[in-house]
């Protein structure tokens, strides 16, 4: 893309964002919502409109749901408007899981379909993870046979399968023809799937024997076989693996697509870069949700309410273990009021040690997401990160009690105020690695709302130990 044309997709981008969001007049025009409105302003709205709707025709359906994803619900509704419907489906590929609900929302069933069937298999496949059971059968009805068989094929499996991220875009030729007669068999075609880097090589039967690389096409000699150069031990898949799994495979092996085959060995479609690169980021953002306790499928222009019904459950967990962190205060009310200064410490003992769980917990999930843990090394990691604990809570321990100490004038003070630090960052990093393994061992999803629990492990275990300590070697010694 030339800078040129970078720059006026940008250009493009700020107008419809600044029109949007700041002529209201227009979005209730578009929206229909009022007609109270003076010629003036009528023949404003109209001039203001054209100009979205020549916008609208020289942006890529991705830099349009761009867009979309950008601006509150009322504007997204009122841009999605003027969107025509020979493009929507092309959009509502582009688009995120966060928003599409709200763009067929005002959709009926026919015209989501109608913007369905235009699209490639693959596409359809895609948006068919949204589409309700009896709008699925509807579009299934309207396939071919061949294509209604594929989509039949993929539509049953999770979407963490691969059999729910591959395409059917695919080449194949056979062994024993040669290389002279796969370049004019390309060079007919006058065109190739996007992503591909390889044909398959198959029988009759659709076998899948080998994969040929279009490098090999090229620099061997013409006359030589098919069967001559290609690999005959490819990287597949087959449509019930995991999804993370190809996606590690292909970074491993730096591929840039890969077979799909069935259990009978039988060429069914491909997974490809591109379809990796989209899942990986759907995991990414899924994983920070996750993190904070917050639905995968909340829209950050969501309305007010619809948020709220997303987050309570998290929210209510949150406020049972800050009223347990709260009583846990409670039991040490005499000693806070011998020495006020307790007060003001211990949000530093459990801050320190929130921030600690949280940095153990994130490397721990990643770990497991990568398949970096197993049985044989659960030891090795807690006795790491209890080390790693230990060093940091003995150096800013120090640094914390000496500051105490001189800011107070009392060394059981300081001393104090070091031994909770190193006791409660050795209890974050021991619950970092044991919460999300725990969580993994129950077959439960060790992103979701690990921060809430460390948080309130960290933040009830630090006053306890804080205010036990003080107790302990300051009020009862």
């Amino acid at each position: 893309m030339s800078a040129s044309h970078s720059q006026l997709l940008s250009e493009i981008r700020h107008r419809i964002l600044t029109l949007l969001l700041n002529e209201h007049d227009l979005v209730d025009a578009l929206l229909e919502k009022s007609t109270d409105f003076s010629p003036e302003q009528q023949r404003e709205n109209s001039i203001q409109r054209e100009k979205l709707e020549q916008d609208i025709i020289q942006l890529h359906a991705a830099d349009l749901a761009d867009i979309l994803e950008a601006l509150p619900e009322e504007e997204r509704q009122a841009l999605w408007r003027l969107v025509p419907n020979e493009r929507r489906g092309h959009v509502l590929v582009e688009a995120s899981e966060t928003v599409w609900a709200s763009l067929t929302e005002e959709m009926s069933d026919r015209d989501i379909l109608r913007a369905i069937e235009p699209l490639d298999i693959d596409d359809q496949v895609w948006l068919a993870r949204y589409l309700p059971r009896d709008l699925t059968g509807r579009l299934l009805t309207k396939l071919e046979p061949g294509l209604r068989a594929r989509m039949l094929n993929v539509v049953q499996f999770d979407r963490d399968r691969v059999g729910r991220v591959m395409d059917f875009n695919i080449l194949t030729v056979r062994a024993d023809v040669t290389l002279a007669t796969v370049q004019r068999f390309l060079r007919h075609r006058k065109s190739m799937p996007t992503g591909t880097d390889k044909l398959f090589i198959t029988t009759k039967e659709n076998q899948l024997l080998g994969e040929l690389p279009l490098t090999d096409i090229l620099l061997n000699q013409p006359q030589k076989r098919v069967f001559e150069v290609m690999n005959t031990h490819p990287t597949t898949f087959q449509l019930n693996d995991k999804a993370e799994d190809a996606a590690s495979a292909f970074e491993r092996y730096n591929l840039i697509s890969a077979a799909v085959i069935d259990a009978k060995g039988k060429l069914i479609g491909r997974v490809t870069i591109e379809d990796v690169i989209d899942l990986v980021n759907e995991e990414n953002e899924s994983n920070i949700r996750k993190m904070g306790g917050i639905s995968q499928e909340e829209d950050v222009f969501a309305p007010v309410r619809k948020s709220v019904r997303n987050r309570w459950a998290w929210l209510a967990l949150n406020l049972c273990t800050a009223f347990v962190a709260s009583r846990v205060i409670g039991l040490f009310e005499s000693t806070i009021s011998q020495l006020v200064a307790l007060a003001t410490l211990m949000p530093i003992v459990a801050g320190i040690g929130g921030n600690t769980g949280n940095q153990t917990i994130t490397m721990i999930v990643r770990a497991l997401a990568l398949h970096q843990v197993e049985p044989g090394n659960f030891s090795f990691l807690i006795v790491r990160e209890l080390g790693v604990a230990l060093i940091n809570g003995l150096f800013w321990g120090g640094i914390m009690g000496l500051v105490t100490w001189l800011m107070y004038d009392n060394v059981a003070l300081g001393g104090v105020m070091m031994l909770a630090m190193v006791l409660n960052l050795l209890l974050a990093a021991l619950m970092g690695v044991l919460v999300p393994l725990v969580m993994t061992k129950m077959k439960r999803d060790p992103a979701i709302g690990s921060s809430v629990l460390i948080t309130a492990i960290t933040d009830t275990g630090g006053f306890f130990i804080f205010l036990g300590l003080a107790t302990v070697f300051l009020i009862n010694h």
